[in-house]
């Protein structure tokens, strides 16, 4: 997963996620701890569901959020950019998107859109609604969700992979402000 977010955006490699990732306790939620170290550095662990060999939508999904948070907070240290919660969460609710749907083995303009509803429709959330987290999720989902339409109108229905690809990089090169404008221009 890790390497296929990077050779989609284009990002250098970070180290492997593998040596930062802990399998989360039964019933417990992806989560990522990041801190910054005394010595300037960025300390970061990833709690994750670990998949049996049929794994379903949400563990993989949860695993995916982990990957793609530990990526962008990977490339924002490289480049000395900062990166907000909000902005975690928008990114990953886009790359669960891009791995399911444009990077699965066949894309299927149908099979997108049923990952879209499933992604952004039919979703529940652990948090309540008025609580910040909550509030987080659900503005996070709906941003990705606008974005992910508008970018499948624009560049999928029509083959236009390579410039979906450069959208979608372009996006996730943003910071928090023009994201969340890029998002819901869509």
């Amino acid at each position: 997963m890790q390497r296929e977010i990077e050779r989609f955006y284009r990002l250098e490699r970070a180290p492997s996620v593998e040596t930062f990732l802990r399998h989360a306790a039964d019933g417990e939620r992806e989560t990522v701890r990041i801190r910054d170290a005394e010595d300037g550095a960025v300390e970061i662990e990833v709690l994750a569901p670990a998949l049996t060999d049929e794994p379903d939508l949400d563990s993989v999904c949860q695993l995916i959020e982990g990957v793609s948070h530990f990526v962008y907070v990977a490339d924002r240290a490289r480049t000395g950019l900062p990166a907000t919660q909000l902005e975690l969460e928008l990114q990953a609710e886009v790359d669960k998107f891009v791995l399911l749907a444009i990077l699965a083995d066949r894309f299927d303009t149908a099979a997108a859109r049923s990952i879209h509803a499933r992604l952004y429709e039919s979703v529940s959330f652990c948090h309540p609604e008025g609580s910040e987290a909550g509030d987080r999720y659900r503005l996070a989902n709906d941003l990705a969700a606008r974005l992910v339409r508008r970018l499948q109108v624009l560049y999928v229905e029509k083959g236009r992979d390579r410039d979906l690809r450069d959208a979608l990089s372009r996006f996730y090169r943003m910071g928090q402000t023009g994201k969340i404008a890029f998002a819901r221009a869509a």
